[in-house]
């Protein structure tokens, strides 16, 4: 666990964040589970800046939501294997995902209580209706989706024009790919 024991789990720091992890679960778009546990690991630096970005939000009467930080490259392959285009999953093979150097989260929000919020499409959902870019919604949604993208970028974090959902930070390449996996505790 080299490399991966300079890694914190964003639960230790902040009890405030909601989480669905999906890919510790069958629902998503590879149709099975890719983690042993649900856990979310991030470098310092970087889960550091998504506890403010939480802090944020909170204020605002949202909370982020979780759904992917830390991914092993293993699990970056499958994924390859399974959708090999670089408009959605970052090609392994060529400079790996930002996910994979553990400065990577995939997020929403949810309000204080928990409830949904209307981001106009599914998380991991490949397709026009996720691209940033696409601004033919209502205006909640698109006042939704500016609140998270607008508290992320000023906490450090950059978007993608394809997934409304990913947020890199800002020194990300700096960071080691990474492939230990996840450490879960039975």
């Amino acid at each position: 666990m080299s490399a991966q024991n300079k890694l914190v789990d964003i639960s230790e720091m902040s009890t405030e964040f909601d989480y669905e992890i999906r890919y510790a679960t069958e629902n998503n778009f590879i149709g099975e589970v890719l983690y042993d546990c649900a856990k979310c690991l991030l470098v310092k630096e970087v889960a550091e800046a998504l506890v403010k970005a939480n802090q944020y939000f909170c204020e605002k009467g949202y909370k982020i939501k979780i759904h992917d930080c830390y991914r092993p490259l293993d699990v970056q392959k499958k994924m390859w294997k399974k959708v090999p285009r670089a408009t959605y999953v970052a090609n392994p093979y060529d400079g790996a995902s930002v996910h994979n150097r553990a400065a990577a989260v995939d997020i929403t929000l949810v309000t204080l209580e928990g409830c949904y919020v209307e981001m106009g499409s599914d998380y991991d959902y490949f397709g026009r209706e996720a691209h940033i870019d696409n601004y033919n919604f209502s205006e909640e949604i698109l006042a939704n989706r500016k609140l998270l993208i607008d508290g992320m970028r000023k906490h450090g974090f950059k978007t993608i024009r394809t997934e409304w959902w990913h947020y890199g930070y800002q020194k990300n390449w700096q960071y080691p790919v990474l492939n230990d996996p996840l450490p879960c505790s039975n």
